[in-house]
């Protein structure tokens, strides 16, 4: 029998995470022995508001160090977590079938977005989510939120906040979906570049591996998440810039569609383009909507969002 260790987060997520990739390996392959080994991130050592960080990668740098130390044999990431560059000894070896895409919102009193009293509190840890919920609620107060999903969802029900703003996907994998509010259509609340995919990281020279966690892939899936990847390293946006950008590929397999919405700081405006091709261009549906983002000018937000995020109380 083959023996494989695989780095993950600590969290209880990110375990229940890593564990169905193991189930789903493990019904290709029953002669193989998966451990987990939990690891450390710095995201989840430092609890400052994400948009603070100056680097990226923070939930996954030194697990993927792990994989190429040889530590772990690979890892498996939250894709919406996962850099668009990688270490250079690494792939992103497969993507298995994505998850709920969407964002939900979690109020105490089963409220939903439209019916919350002005000035109610609502925490996320995203800023795409905080200025998507200014341009449809402006008069609510929206503040940074960090924690595991359990812990946020206990400040709702102590009154800390008023409501939260969560990715769909995470409740679903840890059975908590009866605390889901609303769900909101990933259109009109569009949502990060690779969430509800899962992302498994190995090194490019471990041929025989890299075989065995194909076993994994979801065609559509990878090619919904290359897509909306793509987008963000042609423009580049990172934490402190939020995109939102959805590919969808379930009304039609054979063909994309993808959606990508950039915001000025203020929520006063925003840049929506959308891309459609053939679901093996995925790579440059990708790239074409991000040179579109350019050339219609969301790099003059990039700028807005530098001098907002000074303050982040005055901006959110």
């Amino acid at each position: 029998m083959r023996n494989y260790k695989v780095g993950t987060r600590r969290s209880r997520l990110a375990l229940e995470q890593t564990k169905s990739v193991i189930d789903l390996l493990k019904i290709s392959n029953r002669q193989i022995h998966i451990n987990i080994l939990e690891i450390n991130s710095s995201g989840d050592l430092d609890v400052r508001p994400l948009y603070t960080f100056d680097r990226k990668g923070i939930f996954e740098r030194e697990i993927d160090q792990a994989v190429i130390d040889g530590y772990a044999d690979f890892a498996v990431h939250s894709a919406k977590d996962v850099p668009t560059e990688l270490f250079s000894d690494l792939t992103l070896a497969s993507v298995p079938i994505r998850s709920a895409i969407n964002d939900i919102l979690i109020h105490r009193d089963g409220l939903k977005l439209n019916e919350l009293p002005s000035g109610a509190v609502v925490g996320t840890s995203s800023l795409r989510r905080a200025v998507q919920l200014l341009r449809m609620r402006p008069e609510l107060k929206v503040k940074p939120i960090r924690g595991n999903i359990d812990t946020r969802i206990k400040k709702v029900e102590t009154g800390v906040y008023d409501a939260i703003v969560l990715a769909q996907a995470g409740l679903d994998r840890l059975g908590l979906t009866k605390y889901i509010t609303e769900r909101f259509n990933i259109v009109d609340f569009v949502p990060a570049a690779g969430q509800g995919a899962l992302a498994i990281i190995c090194r490019k020279d471990r041929p025989d591996l890299l075989e065995y966690l194909k076993l994994a892939e979801h065609p559509r899936s990878r090619a919904e998440l290359e897509a909306e990847r793509n987008v963000l390293t042609v423009v580049e946006g990172g934490c402190k810039f939020p995109i939102g950008v959805v590919a969808l590929s379930n009304k039609n397999p054979s063909r994309l569609t993808l959606v990508a919405k950039a915001f000025s700081a203020d929520g006063s405006d925003q840049i929506v383009v959308t891309e459609k091709g053939r679901i093996e261009e995925a790579v440059s549906i990708g790239i074409r909507a991000g040179k579109r983002l350019l050339d219609e000018g969301v790099k003059d937000f990039s700028q807005s969002w530098e001098s907002a995020l000074k303050n982040w109380n005055e901006l959110v």
